[in-house]
């Protein structure tokens, strides 16, 4: 979860979540669906068994490069990975270290545009499959959609796994799998970090949120085990994560150690059942979680570290046979209890095949080779996860066809056809939560002047600006006349005199709201507006909690996230061009009792008439 942006939010009883999403689940049987031997393993074991030492270290590890090509980054780039890793390119980080993975960061300038991509694709591949015995890489990245994305436009851009959660759509979810695997194949990305499997039944989780389908588990196993089949279609690895199950935490496992207090039972009706589905659909990696799950382990050791939950449990218990992959080991959660050197050797004992993205690659690859030269681990120990490794490249097609086809990134990244399916998608997934007095659409009456105001958060990939501007131009261009005057997530007393100002010109106002807290000044904006006797539309732009703390709001939307695709959609409801459809895939807590349900899961309105037409 080295991905994610985070934020902060009110924290309702954990109980009453649980509580909430009581009689949606029924415990699964334990899967024994493990990954059958492919015709290939005779060759891929002759090939292992040719494999040196350091080699056989290094197809272990998935490291970050900085640079927009494999031979030639700009100098910045060049000096950021002399000091991170000690090499100047990613040819050289493959030539040193004889890496088996690649991830691709946006921060890290290896997403410029489409075809950028593929040409850094094939010089990885170029650099990897030219040694002596050459490999294929798996060049891997973290695409969920939504709130984290590291390919942008002009590549498709869908909304992200809370609203597909509340669209409800197992096809949906197949087609975004589809078509995202399709494109991130077409620029040479064969494995996704997608699609979440964690369970959100925690409002104040500030690191999965949105990034989960919703809080029942059953509804999540569906979602997941679909985008799982589509991704896979298009060969590309999708990556089932975070497990055992991050949903139910208040504490980042980027900055601190979690623990999760749920019991042995418990996991089972709710943190595993998205796992075991995910491997009935045949998911080709897993991802670990850095936090203390105490039911499954009592020995304080982080998932990522642990032999009963890596082995004991997901191995043995659930069958699963396919790559482990750690999440970031640069993460504070795994780094907590061990030191640098210690983390990447005991990931393995505990059953890990992928490391992730070490803080330093050089201590972690010589921690791995010494520990196989002492026999702390043993050769053949290495050579299970490389098998394992191999056979994931070998059933991507990797050995006959590993290269991108630039004419492909024309007919394939970001086609009309890719886009329009994405709007659509978005229009399914937008959720009405309150209409009194049939406040929208807004347009049918005499609202054609929109004042837009509210938070502008940091951006992730898929946007254009701060959603007030995205929401204000794409009103405008449905035949409002819209001003965006972004007040920010923490708005100053003058921003918020400055808003109440300009609504008075106005005959409608729509707030962009982001984890409104009880003492937040995002709920004083929203009252201060009220008062003036507009219109308020309230859009929730992250999580959809946010109207327990807006009481007063006639109309609220929850669109999940504030990338371009949801927003236009959002504007679309608005102006009453299409219905909403979403329903709330998790339960919304009263803010004046926690534990009293404000809104349940399923929970959203529709518009019976008043359906505009227009373009």
């Amino acid at each position: 979860m080295h991905d994610t942006s985070t934020g902060s939010t009110a924290r309702p009883s954990r109980r009453a979540v649980l509580a909430a999403t009581a009689g949606l689940t029924a415990a699964l049987t334990v899967s024994t669906t493990a990954r059958a031997a492919t015709p290939d393993d005779r060759r891929l074991r002759a090939l292992i068994s040719r494999m040196t030492l350091e080699e056989k270290v290094g197809q272990l590890f998935v490291m970050r490069v900085y640079g927009h090509s494999a031979t030639a980054p700009d100098q910045a780039d060049v000096d950021a990975n002399l000091s991170e890793i000690g090499v100047r390119t990613a040819a050289e980080l493959i030539e040193k270290y004889h890496v088996g993975g690649i991830i691709y960061f946006t921060w890290a300038h290896n997403t410029r545009d489409p075809r950028q991509i593929a040409d850094l694709s094939n010089g990885i591949q170029r650099a990897s499959l030219g040694r002596p015995r050459g490999l294929p890489v798996l060049v891997a990245t973290d695409q969920e959609h939504g709130a984290v994305c590291r390919v942008g436009a002009p590549a498709t851009l869908f909304p992200g796994a809370m609203a597909i959660g509340a669209g409800g759509s197992r096809s949906d979810a197949r087609e975004l799998g589809r078509i995202s695997g399709a494109e991130l194949r077409a620029m040479g990305i064969n494995q996704d970090y997608s699609p979440d499997a964690d369970v959100n039944v925690n409002p104040a989780n500030p690191v999965i949120g949105v990034r989960s389908f919703g809080a029942d588990p059953d509804a999540v196993a569906d979602l997941v085990a679909a985008e799982v089949k589509g991704y896979q279609a298009s060969r590309v690895a999708a990556t089932a994560k975070h497990f055992p199950g991050h949903g139910d935490t208040a504490v980042d496992s980027h900055y601190g150690f979690p623990v999760i207090t749920h019991s042995r039972e418990l996991w089972e009706k709710l943190d595993a059942v998205p796992f075991r589905a995910a491997i009935r659909a045949g998911i080709d990696s897993i991802m670990t979680a850095h936090i203390q799950f105490p039911a499954l382990d009592d020995s304080g050791d982080p998932a990522t570290l642990s032999r009963p939950i890596l082995t004991g449990i997901l191995r043995e218990e659930l069958g699963y046979d396919g790559v482990v992959i750690t999440d970031s080991l640069g993460m504070q959660g795994v780094r907590s209890k061990y030191g640098d050197d210690r983390v990447p050797v005991l990931a393995l004992k505990a059953g890990v095949d992928q490391l992730l993205n070490p803080p330093s690659v050089d201590v972690a690859w010589h921690a791995v080779l010494t520990a196989v030269q002492e026999g702390e681990l043993t050769e053949s120990r290495l050579d299970e996860s490389i098998l394992r490794i191999l056979r994931l490249k070998a059933r991507l097609g990797l050995f006959g066809h590993a290269y991108a086809e630039p004419a492909r990134v024309e007919r394939v990244v970001g086609t009309r056809a890719h886009r329009a399916a994405a709007d659509k998608m978005a229009e399914r997934t937008t959720t009405l939560l309150v209409n009194e007095d049939d406040l929208l659409p807004l347009g049918r009456r005499a609202e054609r002047r929109i004042l837009v105001v509210g938070a502008d958060p940091a951006s992730p990939t898929g946007t254009t600006g701060p959603p007030t501007g995205v929401l204000g131009a794409a009103l405008t261009e449905l035949g409002f006349t819209a001003t965006a005057l972004p007040t920010g997530t923490s708005p100053s007393e003058a921003a918020i005199t400055r808003a109440v100002t300009a609504a008075g010109d106005t005959d409608a106002v729509v707030v962009a709201t982001y984890n409104v807290t009880a003492g937040s000044a995002q709920r004083t904006l929203v009252e201060r507006l009220l008062a003036t006797g507009r219109p308020v539309v309230a859009v929730a732009v992250r999580n959809p909690y946010d109207i327990a703390q807006l009481p007063t709001v006639k109309a609220c939307l929850a669109a999940y996230c504030w990338t371009d695709v949801e927003l236009r959609a959002a504007a679309r409801v608005i102006a009453g061009r299409v219905s909403p459809r979403g329903r709330l895939p998790v339960p919304v807590q009263r803010a004046d009792d926690p534990e009293r349900v404000l809104y349940p899961v399923g929970h959203g309105l529709s518009y019976e008439s008043h359906i505009v037409s227009g373009a």
